[in-house]
């Protein structure tokens, strides 16, 4: 199979976008960034972009009248690049324009640090770690209009038993990140996931 175009979107040190470029780069993850759109020039995600040869594209809430005609700028700009994956990796805005969402349904993938449906939203680390659970985990899912409740592609338990607090749950969580968020991204190369309700099932093509 060739190589899938994916765009990230990152807001932040983008981690999770390293993650994917190195395994690329290792050629572990058969597929190539297009783009980097990011929301915020300052981004730590933007010098691994820039280190990789690949664009940069900063679009700020600011420059826009309203989060519906960022969203279409976003879209207009993953259209260009000819985006077949889109991939959140960090992105601290919620995708709301109707347009994006379904120009691209099923072709947006987010990763959360939590066992969704558990602890959706902002800072699930600190959730699972105030309400005491000994396995939180890994999601990733496909966006949709709903907040973290799109068909759901992966998921990894995370023992985090023993941790003194929500930076020790943040960082077990993210090291299963790195290593499983590449490999979802990979599989897309190979083939397709079908939606069945809030699940997922993948078809592997020839």
């Amino acid at each position: 199979m060739a190589k899938i175009n994916i765009a990230v979107l990152a807001s932040g040190r983008g981690s999770n976008f390293k993650s994917i470029v190195d395994e690329i780069n290792a050629g572990r993850c058969d597929a190539e960034v297009k783009v980097l759109v990011t929301n915020n020039p300052e981004a730590l995600a933007i010098t691994t972009a820039q280190s990789n040869g690949i664009p940069v594209e900063v679009l700020q809430r600011k420059q826009f009248a309203s989060r519906e005609e960022m969203d279409t700028r976003i879209k207009e700009t993953l259209d260009r690049y000819g985006a077949e994956l889109v991939v959140l990796a960090g992105y601290m805005l919620i995708l709301k324009g109707k347009d994006l969402l379904e120009s691209y349904k099923n072709k947006i993938i987010n990763i959360h640090p939590a066992l969704l449906p558990a602890f959706p939203g902002a800072d699930a680390q600190a959730q699972a770690y105030e309400y005491g659970v000994k396995i939180s985990g890994v999601t990733i899912h496909f966006v949709d209009k709903s907040l973290d409740a799109g068909p759901i592609i992966y998921q990894e338990a995370v023992d985090v038993s023993g941790c003194r607090g929500p930076e020790d749950v943040a960082a077990r969580i993210l090291e299963i990140e790195h290593k499983a968020y590449p490999k979802v991204v990979d599989t897309f190369s190979r083939g397709r996931y079908v939606v069945e309700g809030r699940r997922t099932r993948f078809v592997k093509e020839n």
